[in-house]
Parts: C-alpha cells; structure tokens; sequence
C-alpha cells in the first residue's frame, strides 16, 4: 500500500500534535463522552442526547485496541488504556441506570 506524499504532509503540518497511541485512545475517549453527552460535540458546541450505542461501539473499540496490542505497549500506555476502559465502562452502567427505573411498573 502507498501512501501518498500530501497524507505525509498533513500529518507533519506545524502545530499539529504528533500522532501517538495516546493520543488516539483520548481521541476515542473523548468522542465516547461527547456520546454520553459530557462534551459539547465539537462540530456544533453542543451537548447531544444520550447515545449509547455510539459510546457502547467505542468502549468495544477500545477494548478491541487493548486485546491487539496486549504485551505491545508501554507500562504508560497499558495503564492509560486500562483507566480509560474502566472509566468509560462505569460511565456506560450509571447512563443505563439513568435510562431505566429501578422500580418499574
């Protein structure tokens, strides 16, 4: 596969931050809270509805990432991606809970 000089050169632009693992996981992170309705989506400044499909699919993404790249990665790495699937798992089971009383008739 070839991968063409201009895709090189936006990556390499001035002021964009390097492209790191680390940065991806908070990238997907950060998209799955925009799906919980934490963030503001960064298109529009606003909060969406609750979507939990969309954040469930990123969790699943991440957790994919973290099976593939087991024994690969670095202690930082391992322990950045650790949190954030924790994180996001306990986020994803309190928005179920709001979504469904406990008491239902």
């Amino acid at each position: 596969m070839r991968v063409s000089s201009e895709v090189l050169s936006v990556s390499e632009s001035p002021g964009r931050a390097p492209v790191s693992f680390v940065a991806f996981i908070l990238s997907l992170a950060s998209n799955a809270a925009v799906h919980f309705g934490d963030l503001p989506d960064p298109m529009t400044n606003q909060r969406r509805e609750l979507d939990l499909d969309a954040a469930a699919q990123l969790i699943e993404i991440i957790a994919m990432l973290e099976e593939k790249t087991r024994g690969n990665l670095a202690a930082e790495e391992r322990q950045l991606v650790d949190q954030v699937l924790f994180e996001l798992r306990m986020r994803f089971v309190d928005a179920k809970k709001q979504q469904s009383p406990i008491i239902q008739p």
